[in-house]
């Protein structure tokens, strides 16, 4: 394979134009121009710190330095869909940021600790996207007023499921029965024994 065939399949998340990629192969090739004498850039090297410079000024990259974490894209629930996320962690805090189903930019964090023997460490960013991803339910009150619940890739309008102000709703869960219980616009609870109580919400 050669440099530039190697070049392009290693950045082609990149989505860089054609002449870009030519602009930093030519580059690497007139570095090779350079007298010995000279401090001089290995062809690798340059074609490394120009992806750099791509690196830093694309969206688009899978892996990326941000002031000191680490950078990822990753597919996460929301309302019910699998949605492509900028996943950022740094100290065992994180930050998710994606679109929402009109376009909007959305952005949301949180963190964690663990213990392990009595000591306290950041949780790690894998451990974060499980507790991201976790089977947990979000109820949504929609502007033209209807109620929906979402649990991984279930969603349900919950509107009409209401009684004195609150709703019950079994789901299949992995296999496992959930039962959620909504207390209207105060909180909600998922539990595999049975319906939590409403005062128990408060």
């Amino acid at each position: 394979m050669t440099d530039r065939e190697q070049f392009q399949t290693i950045f082609d998340k990149l989505h860089a134009s054609p002449d870009v990629l030519t602009e930093v192969l030519n580059m690497t090739i007139k570095e090779k121009a350079v007298p010995i004498r000279k401090k001089r850039f290995t062809p690798k090297a340059a074609a490394a710190a120009a992806a750099l410079l791509l690196v830093v000024g694309s969206g688009s990259v899978v892996y990326a330095m941000d002031l000191g974490g680490i950078q990822r894209t990753v597919q996460v629930w929301i309302h019910g869909d699998q949605t492509d996320a900028t996943f950022t962690v740094e100290n065992g805090s994180y930050t998710l940021h994606y679109k929402d189903e009109d376009g909007n930019d959305i952005r949301q964090g949180g963190g964690g600790v663990a213990y392990e023997n009595g000591t306290e460490r950041p949780l790690t960013a894998d451990e974060l996207l499980e507790e991201i991803n976790a089977p947990k339910p979000e109820v949504e009150y929609k502007a033209d007023g209807t109620v929906w619940l979402y649990c991984l890739e279930q969603k349900m309008e919950i509107t009409d499921k209401f009684e004195d102000n609150i709703c019950y709703v079994q789901l299949k869960v992995d296999g496992e029965t959930q039962y959620i219980t909504v207390k209207y616009q105060n909180g909600y609870a998922m539990s595999t024994h049975g319906y939590v109580q409403p005062e128990e919400l408060n």
